[in-house]
């Protein structure tokens, strides 16, 4: 984190100049046994596609509302990340009916409600890999489908403003200066010190403790994150090995 970060993207964009190779996100899920780990650059680069969909295919603009009705995910990260690229508002499980575009995850009572949303809807399958879904949703873009062909760089139209709102989660607002710096004050009680620390975290996205301990948190402090998703169907003495092999320094749960 440089002194200048005032938003999430921010604080990407210094960890991509700091140390791009670096692993940044690293998945699991304990129903399907994937793993996936992304490297810094490999995580920028999902956010600036996303970015760009967002920007150029779904025309958002800045102050607009994105409803994330998506499960604690490295997709849901690099949508989060999105968001506060282009400068709008991600709102974690927020009301579809509210929201000018909704992103779902494939269960079919998210994408049920997210049909409320009169404006674009995206589907995200969550299969390993990204994968596409066999047949899409009716009503829904796949994000799949439409994310690969974006452009590696995103540039916004319109400066981000740090002191505008940025995430709503749990019905709290916060605008990407406060995201930023609560991130940043918290780190040290989760055990995150700075570059090296390893958090693995089991929480869900839907409160801001697991938005920070799976993802603001250990960017800000130049750390990484093993996110964890059913991580309740892991036994200890599997999970006592998963600490040892990703080298986890502290765990959320």
């Amino acid at each position: 984190m440089n002194a200048t970060d005032r938003t999430p993207a921010d604080l990407l964009s210094s960890a991509l100049a700091a140390d791009p190779g670096r692993p940044l996100v690293t998945f699991y899920d304990d129903a399907t046994g994937e793993r996936v780990e992304l490297s810094v650059a490999t995580f920028a680069n999902w956010v600036a596609k996303t970015a760009n969909l967002l920007q150029d295919e779904l025309s958002v603009e800045p102050g607009d509302r994105v409803t994330l009705l998506l499960p604690a995910h490295w997709q849901t990260a690099v949508w989060l990340l999105a968001c506060s690229s282009v400068g709008v508002v991600a709102d974690v499980g927020g009301d579809p009916s509210a929201a000018d575009v909704v992103v779902s995850g494939p269960e079919p009572e998210r994408l049920e409600a997210a049909r409320a949303c009169s404006g674009p809807r995206v589907a995200l399958a969550l299969r390993p890999l990204g994968g596409r879904f066999p047949q899409p949703p009716e009503g829904f873009a796949d994000y799949a489908v439409e994310v690969p062909g974006q452009g590696d760089r995103f540039v916004p139209y319109a400066p981000v403003d740090p002191e505008e709102p940025a995430l709503i989660v749990a019905g709290r607002e916060f605008s990407g200066e406060e995201v930023v710096e609560r991130a940043a004050a918290e780190a040290p009680d989760l055990g995150l010190t700075g570059p090296g620390s390893r958090i693995l975290s089991g929480l869900p996205y839907d409160t801001w403790e697991g938005l920070n301990a799976g993802l603001y948190a250990p960017l800000a402090t130049g750390g990484s994150v093993v996110l964890c998703r059913h991580l309740d169907r892991l036994d200890a003495e599997a999970l006592d090995k998963r600490v040892e092999s990703e080298r986890v320094t502290v765990i959320a749960r």
